[in-house]
């Protein structure tokens, strides 16, 4: 479905900012182009390397255009943005954040992954510091938290959603799950689809776990899933370990279809990965690189020019945060001069209160509730020929 932006786009982008520091560390709340006008510190905590450095670069790089792209138009909104390295660690992660706070932020784009967010949104509560996560998706991140909120649809969502599209579109008869035990975003995904395919009489024909210390060998879960006569596998969980399933799988000779979630973006740049055996792959995701509207084609042609790769999701949300945030200063009167807490005050009243409309969701546009969780429709996706495409 065609999106359009309920904002203009830069024609040019000519401010750049270092793509990993996100501008300068000082003190004084000035724009990154030096040019003195004032601007809003926002901050955010993400894995810039490590084994999920994929997801915390995409999210920092969509969020530096966003913010390349308003700073460029000179309005009364700009921004200085700094991102700090968590390697998907909680404890890293709080320590990301009090860096960010002796920086001065005013706003905060959370964590990028939900371990981390869970960790870093209880310092965003208890310090008055407004979040809003492009794609840390467990209610555990917003739960008692009335400052922050979330870009991204919640885990219960996806799992019920992905139970009734599979049920909808017939996508097979007997199914199974491969899901990770410690991790909150694959458990609670895994929860809601169980409960939705009773509901809908989906033919859930067994479950297998496995944790983040036997992410490696997939090959007990795959024999119980053959032996099951599963045609189809649910995989809520990231793409690193999807990827080694579908491998796996493949040496096996057992060839089911595969549907994962927003997790699962990003196994086409998987390292040493053979793309070809994600070939049929379906998922669930709010964006995707090869919707021909304008709004779409600009940030994709501006990312690949910037970063020499096409966006995913993780990118598409922290783009719409920027802009989000845009919208909603500039909705509640906020300025540069006013404390986080003053801003914080005036965001929680101001964000369940606009429509949003970004790249991310299926058009209808974007809103809130009082709690942060956000209501946007996910599109079914399959890849094809080495891209993703629409299966809507």
């Amino acid at each position: 479905m065609k999106k359009f932006l309920a904002f203009t786009m830069a024609a040019a982008m000519t401010l750049s900012l270092a793509a990993c520091g996100g501008g300068s560390s000082s003190g004084s709340n000035t724009s990154a182009d030096g040019s003195g006008s004032a601007a809003f510190k926002l901050g955010g905590t993400g894995p810039l390397t490590g084994d999920a450095s994929i997801y915390g670069l995409a999210a920092q790089r969509g969020a530096q255009i966003a913010v390349d792209e308003i700073n460029a138009e000179g309005g009364a909104i700009q921004f200085e943005l700094k991102y700090e390295d968590d390697v998907n660690d909680p404890e890293k992660a709080v320590n990301a954040y009090n860096a960010l706070k002796e920086w001065g932020m005013q706003i905060s784009l959370g964590s990028v992954t939900t371990q981390p967010c869970i960790a870093t949104s209880s310092y965003n509560f208890a310090d008055s510091i407004f979040a809003l996560t492009p794609s840390a998706s467990s209610p555990d991140v917003i739960s008692g938290k009335d400052n922050v909120y979330q870009m991204c649809f919640s885990d219960p969502n996806q799992g019920t959603a992905s139970a009734k599209y599979i049920s909808e579109q017939k996508l097979g008869e007997k199914v199974f799950i491969i899901w990770k035990s410690d991790d909150n975003y694959s458990t609670g995904i895994k929860d809601k689809f169980v409960a939705e395919a009773e509901t809908l009489g989906l033919n859930v024909v067994g479950n297998a776990t496995f944790t983040a210390d036997s992410k490696n060998d997939f090959t007990v879960q795959l024999t119980q899933a053959k032996q099951a006569g599963a045609d189809l596998l649910f995989l809520p969980i990231y793409y690193d370990a999807a990827s080694l399933i579908l491998t796996q799988a493949n040496a096996m000779g057992y060839a089911p279809k595969f549907f994962g979630v927003d997790g699962m973006d990003g196994i086409l740049t998987q390292a040493n990965f053979d793309t070809s055996l994600a070939e049929g792959v379906m998922l669930l995701t709010p964006f995707n690189a090869d919707d021909e509207d304008e709004a779409t084609q600009h940030f994709v042609k501006a990312y690949q020019e910037k970063y020499n790769e096409t966006p995913i999701q993780f990118a598409a949300d922290a783009y719409d945060c920027v802009y989000a945030y845009k919208q909603a200063l500039e909705t509640a009167g906020c300025t540069p001069d006013m404390s986080a807490a003053d801003i914080n005050a005036k965001l929680k009243e101001t964000f369940p209160t606009i429509t949003f409309t970004g790249l991310t969701g299926d058009g209808a546009g974007i809103t809130w509730d009082s709690t942060g969780a956000v209501s946007k429709s996910p599109k079914g996706m399959v890849i094809r020929d080495g891209a993703y495409v629409g299966m809507d």
